[in-house]
């Protein structure tokens, strides 16, 4: 995750996600997040559900997955978001939704992710 907040913690990286607008379906939610936090399009391919994951917040964050062996992303261009800094301050600054990206094997990724996640690597683990 991006922004000064996260900027040192340890298990900060999450997969791309976000709320779902009027309308949308979990898979359109996906695919919109990944464009705009990752900066490209997702790749081709077939998407499976892989599953509904409740976060430590209670927040349930469904996840899809896509086997895209070739694809890559050289450069990381996520959107960005207002973050009030210091909290309470009426100051306003723009940070990168995401700040780093990259592809990792699920055993290294455990130990990145954010602690609900975790859960979702091991049910797409289970799947390989």
């Amino acid at each position: 995750m991006g922004g000064p907040f996260w900027r040192r913690r340890p298990r900060a990286w999450t997969i791309p996600k976000g709320e779902p607008v009027a309308g949308e379906d979990t898979l359109t939610t996906a695919l919109r997040e990944f464009t705009e936090e990752i900066g490209t399009a997702p790749p081709d391919g077939v998407p499976h559900l892989l599953g509904d994951f409740r976060q430590a917040s209670g927040k349930v964050v469904t996840v899809h997955t896509l086997h895209a062996p070739d694809f890559s992303v050289d450069v990381v261009r996520s959107n960005t978001v207002a973050l009030e800094l210091p909290r309470g301050s009426g100051r306003f600054v723009e940070v990168p939704e995401v700040d780093d990206a990259r592809w990792t094997p699920v055993d290294s990724a455990r130990g990145l992710v954010v602690a609900g996640q975790v859960a979702a690597l091991d049910a797409l683990a289970a799947r390989t």
